[in-house]
């Protein structure tokens, strides 16, 4: 619902042309004067059209024309003449002016059809908000179980997954279903700036210790997820460490990790007696490529949210490109399919998207997980699962994010041949 901003300061117009534009599915705001008309324009959003008057309170429409050009703003004017006079409508127009005009006789047949030439569809960016996104998967089903149960205790957490698939919607899940709702939640990047503070100098302590410290106590009887604990620097894991285990104070810990935390702790960048505190238990989250059941799911979901917020019917997904979305690797998970998706449902003409409405990005990195931490009979029937999903070796290199020689070599080591069977 493109915004447009009408500019006049007649008694009557302004009522006129906004109610004009409401029933064509605009969404009009209204100003007198030339201050008022610039604190609107500042505020439209892209994709909107101002309508204004030749003269209004205090301005003009050449100087709000102009005043536009100075603050880098390019939205399409439309000048509203009162009469067809050459000279003026030259003026208006000339160089960057006014775009269009518009006779004031003519309003009601030249207004809505004069606007639809300038207004741009704009799209509607959806932000993957604090909730789980619902999905019928025998993993997800087992995910929100493991919510129930780890949030019942009282033990701190690390929720393991890629980036993109939710993991921060999970830790706030068995933070709202805890007994510790009433008390404080506080988040917090590991690599983030957040644990960076000024150092008190009557403080004998690095400011490190200092920020670390404020942040526990001031989620005391509550929670504070980390995000990404991989990223904690070992200055950092030590000042936590020994908070934690020389003040015990009364916070819940639930952190988020992809796959290198492991590696970490085995090459001992990572501290491993950090590591076991902070996980007394976990939650594993797979990727979407290994999940692909759920992309239906997550799909309509997204077309649903997006069709409420832009006021529109819903669009579906065909077999096509359905099809399509489970074949893809999926190196950005859930956060990449909502883009995906929601680039087809802003661009498609009708009601179904199909497989030649999505763009894909070939501009994708490397899948972090690295399979070398798997244990061997969960390598290889992930390794069978890509191929029999693809058909091909090829796709099958692609959906587990490596390159065919790498999967060559783990081929061999299970003893797999080109057929997909295991050799005795």
């Amino acid at each position: 619902m493109n915004k447009v901003l009408i500019v006049d300061a007649s008694s009557s117009d302004p009522r006129i042309m906004a109610g004009l534009l409401t029933k064509a599915g605009y969404d009009p705001v209204t100003a007198e004067d030339f201050d008022a008309a610039k604190e609107e324009v500042a505020k439209l959003p892209p994709g909107a059209v101002v309508v204004t008057a030749m003269q209004f309170t205090r301005g003009t429409a050449q100087e709000l024309i102009n005043w536009q050009r100075q603050e880098g703003l390019t939205f399409p004017t439309i000048a509203v003449v009162d009469n067809i006079n050459a000279i003026d409508i030259i003026e208006i127009m000339r160089g960057d002016g006014a775009v269009d005009v518009i006779q004031r006789p003519a309003i009601d047949r030249q207004l809505v059809e004069t606007v639809a030439k300038y207004a741009r569809p704009e799209n509607v960016v959806l932000q993957l908000d604090n909730t789980l996104i619902p999905r019928s998967s025998k993993q997800f089903k087992d995910i929100e179980k493991s919510i129930t149960e780890i949030a019942a205790t009282n033990a701190n957490c690390i929720i393991f997954g890629e980036c993109g698939m939710g993991r921060e919607q999970i830790a706030r899940q068995i933070y709202l279903q805890s007994s510790r709702t009433q008390k404080p939640l506080i988040m917090l990047e590991a690599g983030g700036a957040a644990l960076v503070g000024k150092h008190a100098p009557e403080s004998d302590r690095s400011e490190i210790y200092d920020r670390i410290e404020g942040y526990f106590r001031e989620a005391k009887g509550g929670t504070i997820i980390v995000k990404n604990i991989q990223l904690l620097t070992f200055e950092k894991q030590s000042v936590l460490l020994h908070i934690l285990e020389q003040e015990h104070p009364d916070v819940r810990l639930i952190c988020t990790a992809n796959s290198s935390l492991l590696k970490m702790v085995a090459e001992e960048t990572f501290r491993d007696n950090l590591f076991f505190t902070l996980r007394q238990t976990s939650i594993n989250v797979p990727p979407l490529r290994e999940t692909t059941g759920d992309i239906s799911d997550i799909a309509d979901y997204l077309l649903s949210k997006y069709a409420r917020k832009k006021q529109q019917p819903k669009k579906r997904l065909d077999a096509s490109a359905v099809k399509a979305l489970k074949l893809h690797p999926w190196p950005g998970n859930i956060r990449e399919l909502k883009d995906v998706v929601l680039f087809a449902a802003f661009h498609v003409g009708g009601d179904t998207i199909s497989e030649s409405d999505l763009k894909f990005d070939d501009a994708q990195p490397d899948i972090a997980e690295d399979l070398t931490h798997r244990n061997p009979k969960a390598e290889k029937e992930r390794i069978l699962k890509a191929f029999n999903r693809a058909g091909t070796w090829n796709g099958a290199a692609k959906l587990l994010g490596i390159s065919e020689r790498a999967l060559y070599k783990l081929r061999k080591k299970h003893g797999i041949n080109s057929d997909g069977e295991i050799e005795a």
